[in-house]
């Protein structure tokens, strides 16, 4: 059972994770005593897996975003999607269900990139087959997992 304090002091570090202890407190109606015990728990438990700056990727140069389906053969399909995960421009890698056996989402900064990718995915031994789609507007592009 999901304990309410550590909801709400989840949610909080959601909004801004770099507020103090004290400030979390203060916001979901307890101690900055509990606050430390709570985070240092969540944190040892596994749930809180670290601390990342939410960024623009634009603003980083990367202003292309795709998302890729594969199919992959031979039993191969951990085995490939860890290769393909290691690559700097990839965001996720999902094991699916369905026609396709796993989806990647990939930051690119422009066609040349993508291409060089798509390039280096295709000569992978058990790709049989990749469809890109190109991301033309994001309307929501959440980091957070909203308790």
């Amino acid at each position: 059972m999901i304990d309410d304090l550590a909801t709400k002091i989840v949610r909080a570090l959601n909004r801004n994770a770099r507020k103090s202890y004290r400030e979390i407190a203060k916001e979901v109606g307890t101690s900055a005593t509990a606050v430390i015990h709570m985070v240092r728990k969540l944190e040892a438990s596994g749930a809180i897996k670290g601390y990342v700056p939410v960024v623009d990727p634009g603003y980083f140069g990367i202003d292309l975003v795709a998302i890729i389906a594969l199919r992959i053969s031979k039993g191969k399909l951990l085995e490939t999607q860890e290769r393909i995960s290691s690559d700097r421009r990839v965001a996720a890698v999902y094991d699916i269900t369905g026609e396709w056996d796993s989806l990647v989402i990939g930051y690119f900064k422009g066609r040349d990139d993508l291409n060089d990718f798509i390039k280096g995915v295709l000569s992978l031994p058990f790709i049989d087959r990749t469809v890109t789609h190109l991301v033309l507007n994001v309307v929501k592009d959440e980091k957070r997992v909203i308790l």
